[in-house]
């Protein structure tokens, strides 16, 4: 049998304390935030409800003990939601976990598949 249109998959979530602060969805939501600098926009392009979205952002925040995005009030230049520093910093340390965990599959992947082939042949 073969098994060359798997792709080995990865999910990578930061607690703390036994929370979950940051996995697929939240760093999701983050990068569209980030992006689109309002979190009713950003769920929407993260494919959850502006509830769920504005739910997690408060989970991460109570998790981590301090803010993860800052909310500037609308009026003439209209208003903002941007990410912390340090938020910018968690998810890009996320970002780079994943990526990593990533490569390390595919090798691990790669090296794999010859030997299962050979086994499926005996």
């Amino acid at each position: 049998m073969q098994f060359e249109d798997l792709v080995p998959h990865g999910l990578v979530t930061l607690t703390k304390r036994g929370v979950s602060v940051i996995g697929e969805r939240e760093a999701r939501l983050l990068e569209a935030v980030d992006r689109v600098r309002s979190i009713k926009d950003a769920a929407a392009e993260a494919g959850i409800s502006y509830r769920t979205a504005w739910s997690a952002i408060q989970e991460m925040e109570r998790a981590l003990g301090r803010p993860v995005v800052v909310s500037r009030a609308g009026g003439p230049g209209g208003g903002a939601t941007t990410l912390t520093d340090e938020c910018r910093r968690l998810l890009a340390l996320y970002q780079d976990l994943r990526r990593r965990l990533e490569e390390i599959l595919a090798s691990a992947w790669e090296t794999q598949e010859p030997e299962a082939a050979a086994q499926a042949g005996d």
